[in-house]
């Protein structure tokens, strides 16, 4: 009875305030979700637990030796996270609002990205067949603006004869990377961040490079055709994503793109 009539004289900045932790939490799993941080996560919450937990048995040595782990812990977070933690505050500062008229319709099955990915994919598939090298990056929830001025801004529906022809070797357009959003190519002949930490196989240029780089610095998705081999590879977080046939990288795109 206690508890239901302090649910009752919860105030407004009570709900807000849960709301807001929901929020967060929300943000912190679609960050760490899919990627080795959530174990790294996971490991920190059991030793502060194992450190209370010796707290409250009263065994000093041990809860001496987390106590001293915890109180460096943010040092460490700092150190192991910072590639999640720079991704996080990207996203925060830098969400496109205009895409995601409201928080609820994030949870709407129709609220889904309206690119053509089929499309893409179909062109990627004809690029592939005459070895002809492409870059794509899907724009996510981190707004790619700020890349936009490395090229030349576009307004173009999303279609594959347009994207085999904006890729044709003999195209001033295809040199660089390619942005989407909504189904429109915001931008071509865009220059990425290229990663140059990762090792990768030496069959692997610069598109791949470039690929690494964006998708690990935002949440952006790529695509990258070898202009070598023809062999078409999907990126996420920083890491290549493997897949059977087109049908599967279809449905990992659409799963992926928000």
């Amino acid at each position: 009875m206690d508890i239901f009539n302090d649910i009752l004289n919860l105030r407004f900045i009570d709900y807000l305030d849960v709301v807001l932790v929901a929020l967060l939490l929300y943000y912190l799993y679609k960050l760490v979700k899919g990627t080795v941080a959530i174990n790294i996560f996971l490991g920190i919450i059991i030793i502060y637990g194992a450190w209370k937990l010796t707290e409250f048995l009263n065994m000093e040595l041990l809860s001496g030796i987390f106590g001293g782990f915890m109180k460096v812990g943010i040092i460490a977070l700092i150190v192991v996270f910072q590639p999640e933690i720079r991704k996080f505050l990207l996203m925060v500062g830098s969400t496109n609002f205009g895409k995601r008229v409201s928080f609820l319709q994030r949870f709407k099955s129709d609220s889904a990205n309206t690119t053509d990915i089929e499309a893409v994919v179909a062109a990627c598939n004809k690029m592939s067949m005459s070895k002809t090298g492409a870059l794509i990056v899907f724009e996510n929830n981190n707004n790619l603006d700020f890349l936009l001025s490395s090229g030349d801004e576009m307004n173009i529906k999303v279609t594959q004869p347009i994207i085999e022809s904006i890729f044709f070797k003999n195209s001033p357009l295809h040199d660089g990377a390619i942005i989407i959003s909504d189904n429109i190519v915001k931008a071509t002949r865009v220059i990425l961040p290229v990663n140059n930490e990762k090792n990768i196989p030496q069959r692997f240029g610069l598109r791949h490079r470039a690929a690494i780089g964006i998708t690990e610095k935002t949440d952006a998705l790529a695509l990258a055709v070898s202009e070598e081999t023809g062999h078409i590879s999907y990126f996420k977080d920083g890491e290549f994503v493997v897949f059977e046939d087109s049908n599967q990288l279809t449905s990992l795109i659409k799963k992926d793109l928000v």
